[in-house]
């Protein structure tokens, strides 16, 4: 039989009363995050005193495989100072013990080639300028030998290819169109004694008047032959002017560029009746060129190369594509 009477005190809703609540025991055990939060704090690290916008620099011993590599360089460095050159002294540096120079490893293979090319070399020098290209297997040596002393000396001004600088007066040697000759022995000639230099007595010389700087040319004759030459290399000019300034190209020029233009290799002049220009071919050029003429200078190759050398960039300057 149920006793249906029940002396537990109601709230408003029929539950039970707040105060009578159930509550849990109190934990026999700290909770292990409160654990965490009481363990003291390791020491801080010492500081060097160092402050930079409120950072603070710790002074932190160094990681020790860095140390252990820090003193096996200082010894390895100690090592090859012994063994190698490693001191500079006035004249040289510090030989080492095994005697190692890498100059001298360059300077003996060096001395190795030039041994082994002599042979051609001095075929080079024995075989008369005109028949170097008669012998294929002597122009194919030249060729190679030539293109490296060009690479190393004229290229600097007439381009890796050889096809010229026009900005410069630099002339392209990749054509047929030469300025002084452009068989093997005026090449060659070119090659040891220059152009307009002051330090070769045998330099090929010429020089073109200043028409206009020196008042040669009046202003009026000067456009007269400008259009002239423009006509005269198929290019768009003045009519009315170049028919005038045919007289005036007759009295002045034609000596030197000979009468139809087309230059002579002997002086030097170079022809105008074709789209090969050493300046350039506007209007403009051509009148800077008329008012001020041109002075362009080469050095002499025959004190700083040896007689293989120059036969050797000849033969390479011949086979380019423009050798006559």
């Amino acid at each position: 039989m149920v006793d249906e009477t029940d002396n537990t005190p109601k709230g408003a809703a029929g539950e039970p009363s707040p105060e009578n609540k159930v509550k849990p025991p109190e934990r026999q055990y700290p909770e292990p995050r409160k654990v965490l939060q009481r363990k003291a704090a390791p020491p801080e690290p010492a500081k060097t005193g160092h402050v930079w916008d409120g950072i603070e620099e710790y002074d932190n011993p160094m990681p020790r495989w860095w140390l252990w590599t820090f003193y096996i360089c200082i010894i390895w460095a100690v090592i090859y100072m012994i063994l190698y050159p490693a001191w500079p002294l006035v004249s040289q540096a510090t030989p080492g013990i095994l005697g190692h120079s890498t100059r001298g490893d360059v300077a003996r293979e060096i001395e190795s080639f030039e041994a082994r090319n002599e042979v051609w070399f001095q075929r080079l020098v024995e075989t008369e300028v005109a028949a170097l290209r008669d012998d294929v297997e002597l122009e194919r040596f030249a060729v190679r030998a030539g293109g490296a002393v060009f690479a190393a000396q004229c290229s600097q001004c007439h381009g890796s290819g050889g096809g010229g600088v026009q900005a410069g007066g630099f002339p392209s040697l990749v054509d047929d169109d030469w300025l002084w000759g452009g068989t093997l022995e005026d090449i060659h000639l070119t090659i040891a004694h220059g152009i307009r230099n002051e330090t070769d007595p045998m330099a090929r010389w010429s020089e073109m008047p200043a028409f206009g700087r020196d008042g040669i040319l009046e202003d009026e004759e000067i456009d007269q032959v400008v259009e002239y030459v423009l006509a005269m290399s198929g290019q768009d000019h003045d009519a009315a002017l170049a028919e005038a300034g045919a007289e005036v190209f007759e009295w002045n020029c034609a000596a030197c560029h000979m009468e139809d233009g087309s230059g002579n290799m002997d002086l030097g002049a170079p022809a105008l009746n074709n789209q090969v220009w050493l300046y350039g071919g506007d209007r403009e050029t051509i009148r800077h060129t008329v008012v001020y003429s041109r002075f362009g200078v080469m050095p002499a190759f025959a004190g700083r190369l040896r007689e293989a050398e120059i036969r050797a960039v000849a033969v390479y300057v011949h086979q380019l594509g423009g050798g006559q």
